[in-house]
């Protein structure tokens, strides 16, 4: 499976080609977010009876709801794009596939800037991020805020693409300025 465009000669009728249309996850990024968020919205109005309501929740929601999603769409694409390949030996590798190959294929591009303490701790930078190439606001802050949801799926991905390759981790995710984006991915190590 690819995003690229198919070069000549290609087989359509092979029954193991499959062909994606790299708009349709672009389309699915810039409209995840404002269903997430208009549902965790009406499940908020529904429950307006409880006086006590927190403020948080909705985004809460929003960011477990995205998150959520993220981390089965990590799964399956490990699941589907690494089988043909040998097992990783360390967590590094598993990252390298992660910023390279997994990468390549969710955005078109390598991340841009890898750094590891080698404790657990991986900071991956991509300094056009492409889900954010097309935002825009009337002030950067103004953008920065309304573009960290849009983080959330992503994580989310990485998120559960780790835990198919077996790495247990927590994902966090930033921009100071668009279209920068840092996620910050802190492994778990596992107690006996």
């Amino acid at each position: 499976m690819s995003f690229e465009t198919p070069l000549p000669p290609y087989n359509a009728s092979d029954p193991h080609a499959v062909f994606i249309n790299s708009s349709c996850f672009d389309f699915l990024l810039i409209e995840i977010v404002p269903l997430a968020e208009r549902i965790a919205e009406d499940a908020a109005s529904a429950s307006q009876h409880n006086e006590a309501a927190d403020e948080e929740a909705p985004k809460d929601s929003v960011f477990r709801r995205l998150e959520s999603l993220g981390y089965r769409v990590g799964q399956g694409l490990v699941e589907r794009f690494s089988r043909d390949r040998p097992r990783f030996t360390d967590n590094l590798d598993v990252i390298k596939f992660l910023c390279k190959d997994l990468w390549i294929l969710l955005f078109r591009k390598q991340i841009d800037n890898l750094k590891t303490n080698h404790r657990g701790v991986y900071v991956l930078t991509d300094s056009a991020f492409k889900p954010f190439s097309r935002m825009s606001m009337r002030s950067s802050t103004e953008a920065v805020a309304k573009a960290q949801p849009f983080l959330w799926f992503p994580c989310g991905i990485i998120r559960g693409a780790l835990a198919s390759m077996g790495i247990s981790a927590t994902v966090q995710a930033e921009s100071t300025e668009l279209p920068n984006a840092v996620f910050q991915i802190k492994t778990v190590v596992a107690r006996p």
